[in-house]
């Protein structure tokens, strides 16, 4: 079974997931942002393939992918980085990416790197429903992927329910249609939370955009199986200079 799918049958609630970008700060810092996330009590991870136009992203993440572009990071050279990772991390890995350099690298080929480096799943917001069921899907199943779907409060019934009854893993509920960066408050958000968990869909859900402290987490996991972190931890790293530091802090605001 997928990683993605054991740690949901294992774990319903309360699921940490973070995001960071490959090759920031440092273009080495891949594996010991993985060791020390693990170490750490984290559940999941989204490595982010930088890309020069990160549209749905805010400042803090663009930023951050500009500076690992500038450190020299690519999908070949994180696919070097990440090639026996698996003899050191057991959580599950996601990468998270734009379509234009992964179709430049070959989707497949893509795939097919991260069947064999360990990687357990893909988020591609750019990529288009339509796109993958016509063309992506066979591919992902060939390569024991899942392809991990957004939606937002603007996405349709309709559109949930194709992306619940043709995907696995989980579904990333975007807190918001605005792009990545960090909230106080979710409150204005209960009616899209309460909207979809009366779905009932069959897949649970992460809700991102804008986890930042205790609060915000408390309030997506009062409605979904957990959180998904990303531009609280790049600012952390920010702050810190240090991946090792970085994580400590990011946890430390997650509990206050």
């Amino acid at each position: 079974m997928n990683r993605i799918n054991q740690l949901f049958k294992q774990k319903s609630e309360n699921i940490i997931s973070v995001y960071f970008t490959a090759g920031f700060p440092n273009l080495e810092d891949t594996v010991p942002t993985l060791e020390c996330l693990q170490s750490n009590g984290v559940d999941l991870v989204e490595i982010g393939v930088p890309f020069s136009d990160p549209m749905a992203d805010g400042l803090v993440i663009q930023n951050s992918s500009l500076q690992a572009l500038k450190n020299g990071m690519s999908i070949r050279k994180l696919l070097e980085q990440l090639t026996n990772i698996r003899d050191k991390i057991h959580l599950p890995l996601i990468m998270m990416g734009y379509l234009n350099p992964i179709m430049q690298f070959g989707l497949e080929a893509f795939c097919s790197e991260c069947k064999r480096v360990g990687v357990d799943g893909m988020i591609i917001p750019d990529l288009p429903m339509s796109d993958f069921l016509a063309d992506y899907k066979s591919i992902a199943e060939r390569y024991g992927l899942e392809f991990i779907f957004l939606i937002t409060p603007e996405t349709s019934d309709a559109r949930i329910r194709q992306i619940d009854s043709q995907t696995n893993g989980f579904i990333y509920m975007v807190s918001s249609a605005a792009t990545t960066g960090t909230q106080t408050s979710f409150d204005n958000k209960v009616e899209y939370f309460n909207r979809i968990n009366n779905m009932h869909l069959k897949n649970p859900r992460l809700i991102g955009f804008g986890i930042s402290n205790k609060s915000t987490r408390d309030m997506v996991c009062k409605y979904s199986s957990g959180a998904i972190i990303g531009s609280a931890f790049i600012k952390a790293l920010l702050e810190t200079h240090d991946v090792k530091n970085g994580v400590e802090l990011l946890l430390k605001n997650l509990k206050k």
